[in-house]
């Protein structure tokens, strides 16, 4: 069974400024921002599912004491399911070092692209698997698709302007913006308003 990803982005006012308005309020329902399934994601962040790849960033704080209203409201409505919550905030994700190594080898091989600049940017995980396979004529299942278990850190298959290498994620990686860049997009927005202490992402799980 899978783990799903569930939550609100939630802000307040600045309580030094607006001593009279200073309650949590629910923004936005995360699920109209992602509906990704990444477990290098979900561990990066608050240690669900991947536990050893990163330090998780916010692990099993549980729901904010002064949780707003529409967030508590939508996590009964998921209990008893509603599993490992936590929180962060916009001030915590702006200071994350993103570019930060894993703690181990990334089991699956990672394919890379060559770059206008000659760079090589990451395009996937356990991504073209066929050609891979011409590449390093893996023996068995566990070759093909956990190669960071059977080959050294490092170890390259070039093929033109891809390349495919056994290495470790970066966190950038493992949490990447195709899947949470509209949610890092709004509590930046938000917190142009109420500043980085004041926008934070409460989440929970299901599965």
């Amino acid at each position: 069974m899978g783990t799903d990803i569930h939550g609100f982005i939630e802000c307040r006012w600045d309580p030094w400024l607006h001593e009279d308005d200073s309650r949590w309020s629910g923004a936005i329902d995360i699920a109209h921002l992602h509906d990704g399934r990444s477990y290098a994601a979900f561990g990066a962040l608050f240690g669900v599912r991947d536990t050893t790849s990163f330090r998780p960033l916010a692990d099993y704080r549980g729901l904010p004491a002064d949780v707003s209203p529409e967030t508590l409201a939508d996590f009964e409505a998921w209990s008893p399911d509603a599993k490992a919550a936590s929180w962060i905030t916009w001030a915590e994700l702006a200071a994350t070092d993103w570019e930060e190594a894993a703690n181990e080898v990334d089991d699956c091989v990672h394919e890379y692209h060559r770059t206008s600049d000659g760079t090589w940017q990451l395009h996937g995980r356990n991504t073209s698997l066929g050609r891979f396979a011409e590449l390093a004529a893996p023996t068995g299942p566990e070759a093909l698709y956990r190669a960071g278990r059977t080959h050294p850190e490092g170890t390259e298959w070039a093929d033109g302007d891809r390349l495919f290498r056994v290495d470790r994620l970066k966190r950038k990686d493992a949490v990447p913006d195709s899947e949470w860049g509209a949610v890092w997009s709004v509590m930046r927005t938000l917190a142009s308003r109420h500043g980085d202490e004041g926008v934070r992402l409460v989440v929970w799980f299901e599965g």
